[in-house]
């Protein structure tokens, strides 16, 4: 019996092509063969990744792990397939997020969002996060279930970047929030929040802010133009942009309180990774995140920028307040251990 999975896209630091691969390691383990199949994939990973067009298919029994994230034509490669067939939902931004910023996204997500319930007589449809399984079940999959996104902890153990450490210990309280620079994570919330705190609560703040730069410059254009205007200077709202992953860990290092203000995610793969960094978290509520956060962090049901200020200020800041915090979070963090989703994935595995 074969497993293999399709990911439109293998990029490394990409968090659903990383799940995948250490998915595709513990079927391996497990006695499968087992490989991940990309239409594009960064250059170090060929070899680790196996090109689509080299998929051939097999038995009856054979099953086929669709990622679906966007729109691509393996959602109609695998309505052909005559395997068994998986769909893992990852979701797709709602293109309103998008309008006024770039009209390629909006269709582009408008065809995804259309496309997933053309899947809807699969075998099984996995949502990585309880909103995800509940957008399954809104489209019509009969046999749902939830697993949650594979990350590899052991990795987070490993050395930061000690300049950049360094550089972001200089003394002001660090505001971080990770995620693409996206209209949907709404970044100038982020923005709102840290003038707040520097007017009303104290000067000693910077926001920094890491993920992948927008594809058009737009919205970036508006946030920068948005920073400005509220007083700030480039050293005190940095956007890092995508950043290796030794960079990434000292920016988590550095956080004094980590602060979302997303108002669409699927999962939230840096809630998971700020409570393994143990960096306490004040968050909107919206989507995923409170499905991924369960009772840790301190979440708010309205967007309440002066609470939400006055909160990531207090945890900050105040050892009490932050240890409390940070014993939630890591009552929570279990569930989405590896032996934690690796026993989940080998139960849905057996009953296919």
């Amino acid at each position: 019996m074969r497993i293999d999975q399709w990911v439109p896209a293998l990029h490394r630091g990409d968090a659903i092509g990383d799940s995948a691969r250490l998915m595709r390691d513990a079927f391996r383990r497990w006695g499968y063969e087992a490989d991940v199949y990309a239409f594009d994939m960064d250059d170090d990973l060929e070899g680790d990744g196996r090109y689509y067009r080299d998929w051939k298919a097999g038995g009856a029994q054979d099953v086929v792990i669709l990622h679906y994230a966007l729109t691509s034509p393996m959602t109609h490669h695998l309505r052909e397939h005559r395997g068994k067939r998986v769909v893992i939902h990852h979701n797709v931004t709602p293109p309103e997020f998008f309008h006024g910023y770039d009209p390629e996204m909006v269709r582009i997500c408008t065809i995804g969002r259309e496309e997933l319930a053309l899947l809807k007589d699969v075998d099984l449809a996995l949502g990585d996060s309880e909103y995800n399984r509940q957008e399954l079940e809104a489209a019509g999959f009969s046999r749902t279930g939830v697993l949650p996104i594979y990350l590899d902890f052991a990795r987070y153990r490993e050395r930061p970047n000690p300049v950049l450490q360094r550089f972001l210990g200089d003394g002001p309280a660090n505001v971080l929030f990770v995620g693409r620079l996206s209209p949907n994570k709404k970044h100038d919330d982020l923005i709102r929040l840290a003038a707040y705190w520097k007017k009303y609560i104290s000067a000693d703040v910077r926001l920094v802010l890491v993920g992948k730069l927008p594809r058009r410059r737009e919205y970036f254009d508006a946030l920068q133009a948005y920073h400005y205007e509220h007083g700030f200077t480039p050293w005190e709202v940095l956007f890092l942009g995508h950043v290796e992953h030794d960079d990434l860990l000292a920016c988590y290092r550095r956080a004094h309180v980590f602060v979302s203000m997303s108002e669409h995610e699927g999962f939230g793969v840096p809630l998971v990774e700020a409570m393994l960094m143990e960096v306490p978290i004040v968050a909107y509520r919206a989507t995923a995140v409170g499905h991924t956060l369960g009772e840790a962090g301190v979440q708010f049901d309205t967007k309440d920028i002066a609470a939400m200020a006055e909160a990531a200020h207090l945890v900050a800041r105040d050892a009490g307040a932050r240890q409390r915090v940070l014993a939630g979070q890591a009552r929570r963090l279990p569930a989405f251990a590896p032996e934690s989703v690796e026993a989940a994935l080998r139960g849905y595995v057996e009953a296919l």
